[in-house]
């Protein structure tokens, strides 16, 4: 299966016109990007265990809020290209209008740019290198 076969099909169904991927703002980048990392943290908890809504939410909230992701940051942070450091970079350095209610401003921020990221990724076709930085992430996160 193609890595980008479910973005191609979306466009697919919803025509959207061609963009370039580096004019999205990071804050747009990171809306993306959370959506498409919650889907991945869903089906990899789904797919562990079939239990009930509840249990699977307080697992899927454990990858999900932002203390973690900026864990996930930190972990994956070394495995980064210079392009891929630049999205996250400028995702973290977004001045997001909202804040979360349970993490530090630190943590949001590190959030954001690693949302961005995988919204950089997603949208340029990369799932197979989103994945991988994902995996990488949640496992490092695993392990400590």
């Amino acid at each position: 299966m193609e890595s980008q076969e479910i973005l191609e099909k979306i466009k697919e169904t919803f025509p959207c016109p061609e963009q370039d991927i580096r004019a999205y703002s990071p804050l747009t980048l990171a809306f993306i990007g959370d959506g498409v990392y919650s889907l991945v943290v869903r089906t990899m908890v789904v797919c562990r265990a079939n239990r009930a809504n509840n249990a699977l939410h307080h697992d899927a909230v454990k990858y999900e809020k932002a203390e973690s992701q900026a864990k996930i940051l930190e972990i994956i942070k070394p495995l980064l290209t210079q392009e891929e450091a630049d999205v996250l970079r400028r995702g973290r350095n977004a001045k997001p209008h909202t804040t979360a209610k349970n993490a530090s401003l630190g943590d949001y921020h590190k959030a954001t740019g690693l949302e961005a990221l995988y919204g950089y990724l997603y949208l340029s076709g990369r799932t197979d290198r989103m994945l991988e930085l994902m995996k990488a992430g949640i496992e490092g996160l695993e392990n400590k």
